[in-house]
């Protein structure tokens, strides 16, 4: 579930992964010492019957389960209902057996909002198997699998040889253009080396991309999806790569442009000198094709590519790691002539007038909260939310300390960002649970979607980016506040219809009512992000 399990240091000792996968041994140092596993804030009533886990302990062993409900989803500040194993009637004979916590030995725990699994008293060492909620009055057990996706590589090497020939993209002979004779080239920033038929690129930001196109408008490249993406390279695979798909008007000056693409991590596909990646791992309209992006470089160091092309097939001994589910990404709703308000991070100062505005202009929008604000009391962000959830508002994900995601060092500090905003948005605001993720600054990459994936625990969770950008961060604050009014109507002009803005600054704030106004004279239907995604979950127009 992605939330907290520890000891807090009272135990002797915490081994996991012993007596063998998928367990952990607690050693007491006396009867004080406890182990604790938090979820979130789950409503288990008329849902669940009670808690499974398996239990390796010697004869005689006794220890109590506790288990706590909070009504306001607080950690802190919760009912806690004991029971202790001969009253739960478990006994033990030092073999590994199933053990059921029925709620309905848990007098007065209120299984609407359960946020903690809690055991302490322990008179002797115990191991614990995999723990779960289980369905109705009859205990069953959770089966971990031994056939899920994977970070590493698979066992076998990947899908049959392609039918399709080989298409050489790019051989960096020309600065100007690719070998297709379509453009490449990278965003301001980027430093770019050329050689002889070759390119050093270095990159200092995450945002950062370089592109070789295969199309000046649209290429249909569905006789490719059995081939394999070959990047012949050296120095870093520290990237990612994305192929990007063109809008369904084939036209670069409508919004969104690119409409989407899907990305897949250049290490996890990398040997030495080559990264070889199944084109049917990218999650795209074959249909038109745009073209190549290198994206994310989440390292400065050097990449040096000689060739991009697409072959038939992969060298003998190549291993093709499993495909991760890497999410949507989307600039824009999907639901006819629908528009959404994507709402970022704000000042508390400006929240009541922006719900007096969309309340006026009888609105729904989606707002998207940083989790460290949000616990932090004197912002009073908490409130702030609870009244925009209260009026029917979305409320969704952008990250915890809002960093760019695809920028940081490793998984572990990605995963960081979000299990910690997801607990924030789970404590704080009724155990909401959501899949909606909008990425500080838009840095996207496919490490960030692919640890969003499991974080949400959804194969398919909605990175969320906008086709209509008022450029607060650009004008709010200068001398040509009103440049914003300008630029969401340029955008609105070209059929964007999914807005990301802030309520950081007045001016942004005051011209929120005109921004609505615009949208509303295009006669689309103005909604929240998950209705606008045609979301079965969400609620109704």
């Amino acid at each position: 579930m992605l939330e907290p399990s520890s000891d807090d240091a009272t135990m002797k000792s915490i081994v996991v992964g012993s007596p063998s996968a998928n367990r952990v041994t607690l050693t007491p140092k006396d009867t004080s010492s406890y182990f604790y596993s938090q979820v979130g804030c789950i409503n288990a009533k008329t849902v669940y019957g009670g808690i499974s886990l398996r239990i390796k302990a010697p004869a005689g062993t006794t220890f109590t389960a506790e288990l706590q409900s909070s009504s306001t989803c607080s950690q802190d500040v919760y009912t806690a209902v004991d029971q202790t194993t001969t009253q739960l009637g478990w006994t033990f004979d030092g073999t590994e057996k199933l053990y059921s916590i029925p709620f309905s030995k848990f007098s007065g725990l209120d299984t609407s909002k359960i946020v903690t699994v809690f055991f302490t008293g322990f008179t002797k060492p115990v191991s614990f198997g995999p723990m779960a909620f289980y369905c109705g009055s009859t205990a069953s057990e959770y089966i971990v699998t031994t056939t899920s996706v994977s970070a590493g590589p698979s066992s076998t090497v990947a899908a049959p040889t392609g039918t399709a020939p080989a298409l050489v993209i790019d051989q960096f002979a020309d600065s100007a253009s690719n070998a297709l004779g379509y453009w490449h080239g990278a965003d301001d920033g980027m430093t770019l080396a050329w050689g002889t038929r070759q390119l050093t690129i270095k990159s200092t930001d995450s945002d950062y991309s370089f592109y070789t196109q295969v199309t000046g408008s649209c290429r249909d490249m569905t006789s490719y999806k059995g081939s394999y993406l070959h990047i012949a390279y050296s120095g870093t695979n520290a990237f990612t790569v994305a192929l990007q798909q063109h809008n369904a008007a084939c036209n670069e000056s409508a919004n969104p442009y690119p409409e989407t693409w899907d990305s897949v991590e250049a290490a996890r596909y990398a040997s030495a000198t080559g990264i070889y990646i199944p084109m049917s791992h990218f999650n795209i309209e074959f249909g038109r094709v745009i073209g190549v992006a290198l994206k994310g470089f989440y390292k400065t160091d050097a990449l040096v590519l000689s060739k991009i092309e697409i072959v038939p097939s992969i060298p003998a001994g190549f291993t093709i790691p499993n495909k991760l589910p890497s999410g949507q990404l989307v600039f824009a709703c999907k639901r006819p002539n629908s528009f959404a308000f994507a709402i970022d991070d704000g000042d508390p100062q400006y929240a009541q007038q922006v719900l007096q505005i969309i309340k006026e202009e009888n609105i729904k929008l989606t707002f998207f909260t940083v989790g460290a604000p949000l616990l932090d009391p004197s912002t009073n962000l908490s409130n702030v939310y609870r009244e925009m959830q209260a009026a029917g508002h979305q409320i969704a994900l952008h990250s915890y300390t809002h960093p760019k995601m695809e920028g940081l060092p490793d998984y572990a500090s990605i995963d960081w960002e979000y299990d910690n905003d997801i607990a924030a948005v789970a404590q704080e605001l009724g155990g909401l649970h959501t899949p909606y993720f909008r990425p500080p600054f838009g840095t996207e990459g496919a490490r960030m979607r692919q640890r969003l994936a499991l974080a949400t625990q959804n194969d398919n969770p909605y990175v969320t980016m906008w086709s209509v950008d008022v450029e607060d961060w650009l004008w709010a604050q200068t001398t040509t506040p009103e440049q914003q009014l300008v630029s969401f109507q340029r955008d609105v002009n070209k059929g964007g219809n999914l807005v990301v803005m802030h309520y950081l600054y007045p001016s942004t704030v005051s011209y929120l009512q005109q921004f609505i106004q615009i949208a509303k004279k295009t006669g689309k239907q103005l909604m929240r992000v998950d209705q606008c995604m045609m979301d079965p979950n969400a609620p109704p127009l």
